[in-house]
């Protein structure tokens, strides 16, 4: 006797059709609710060292990386490579390397107990990009990002933010443009990228590829 072929019911193929629409929706919500915890620790980034920096200079009336007492408060560090000049201003890239007072930022702040961490290396953000100050471009100009009002003065980048976020961080703490406002960015084209007195990024492009790293003044 032949043996009678079998096929799904209509009922069990919706079943399976529901199962794997709420599969789909649970994964885009799991992907977006990672966005958004990544755009808020970004954030959080911002915040939580401006107020150490702020919080060094109410306790020792000078600045991260440029205070050039740091080695007479902190005995276990060394004047000729861990102390600033105590000119006013924390020189230095925000990516840069060696004894500098930009990474000496770090140093400082991670003795006084502000940031987590020990030794001088810059931090990284939630996207594995470099966290770091400097003033003014590498070379030490007054102004950075310019073509709209450049930044003078402290300025804390972030880098290696995928489009979504960086746009999503400049909206929420500022005002969403690019070249205006307390938060700017430039677009990269290679990671943790200099930061200079170059035009900032024309406005933001949400394509899924594009990669920026954004300042904002301390």
């Amino acid at each position: 006797m032949k043996a009678r072929q079998t096929g799904f019911t209509l009922v069990e193929i919706a079943i399976v059709l529901v199962i794997i629409g709420l599969l789909l929706g649970g994964i885009l919500k799991g992907q977006e609710m990672i966005t958004q915890a990544k755009i808020k620790n970004v954030m959080a980034d911002f915040s939580g060292i401006s107020a150490a920096y702020h919080g060094y200079q109410d306790r020792y009336r000078r600045l991260p990386g440029d205070d050039n007492g740091a080695a007479a408060r902190w005995t276990d560090l060394a004047a000729a490579t861990d102390d600033g000049n105590g000119n006013g201003v924390v020189a230095g890239a925000y990516n840069g390397a060696g004894n500098i007072e930009s990474r000496n930022f770090w140093l400082h702040l991670r003795k006084a107990g502000f940031v987590a961490g020990t030794g001088k290396d810059q931090p990284f953000n939630a996207l594995t990009g470099m966290l770091g100050v400097q003033t003014g471009d590498a070379a030490g100009a007054a102004a950075m990002l310019d073509g709209a009002n450049g930044f003078v003065g402290l300025i804390m980048c972030s880098a290696n933010l995928p489009d979504k976020i960086a746009i999503a961080v400049d909206t929420q703490m500022d005002d969403g443009l690019s070249q205006k406002g307390a938060v700017r960015a430039i677009a990269q084209a290679a990671p943790n990228p200099a930061v200079d007195n170059s035009a900032a990024a024309a406005n933001y492009a949400e394509t899924g590829s594009n990669v920026y790293t954004i300042c904002r003044a301390l």
